[in-house]
């Protein structure tokens, strides 16, 4: 895209912003940067939300897009790099069992309907549900499935949220690098099929 590096307006926030133009419209990409501990990736959805939250700030964007990994279901016709599009997002790991904070909890944002973007590009759609560990346990493996969702990730229903303050349109665009409910761990698919998946997600885009 030739974009080109932006300086972030928050003091020690390791996101890293690019701007430019691509097709006549203005682009930004956002990254979350390294755990300052660590030195890895920033994942889940703190990171993802507090990220929304400044981009949103600070950028003013007409639309936030979260292009990603995800894992896929088998049951809803998923295979490694496909890429879906969200249709709405949920939380499967927010468990409140208290009146009104259940539904809290779920949630449930809205992504606008994309009826060319499938066509022209060849893409599927389906809903997204959002925890913030890689494995899956059975309880998440329950919620995940009233959720009716064709992929899980660690950051879209946290994105959605954090846009809708604004009331910002989300978008959610995620290839999928292993089957959850497949016969293999989720961890070992991930890395293998991750750089494959990242390419088919990039070739993909215009």
């Amino acid at each position: 895209l030739q974009l080109t590096p932006k300086e972030s307006l928050y003091n020690n926030s390791p996101y890293k912003i690019y701007t430019g133009f691509h097709n006549g419209a203005e682009v930004s990409v956002v990254t979350n940067g390294k755990d300052k501990n660590f030195g890895v990736d920033n994942v889940g959805t703190v990171p993802a939300a507090i990220a929304t939250f400044a981009t949103i700030n600070q950028l003013k964007p007409d639309i936030v897009v979260n292009a990603g990994t995800a894992g896929g279901y088998k049951a809803k016709g998923a295979a490694i790099g496909d890429v879906f599009i969200s249709e709405t997002t949920y939380n499967h790991d927010r468990r409140i069992p208290i009146p009104g904070f259940l539904e809290y909890g779920k949630g449930g944002h809205k992504s606008p309907a994309t009826p060319n973007l499938l066509k022209a590009l060849n893409f599927k759609s389906g809903n997204v549900s959002t925890g913030n560990s890689l494995d899956h346990t059975p309880t998440d493996d329950e919620l995940i499935l009233a959720n009716d969702a064709s992929v899980k990730d660690m950051e879209a229903a946290a994105i959605a949220w954090t846009a809708d303050l604004s009331s910002t349109p989300f978008l959610a665009i995620k290839v999928v690098t292993d089957i959850v409910d497949g016969d293999r761990p989720s961890h070992e698919e991930f890395l293998e099929n991750l750089s494959a998946a990242s390419r088919s997600l990039q070739n993909a885009l215009p």
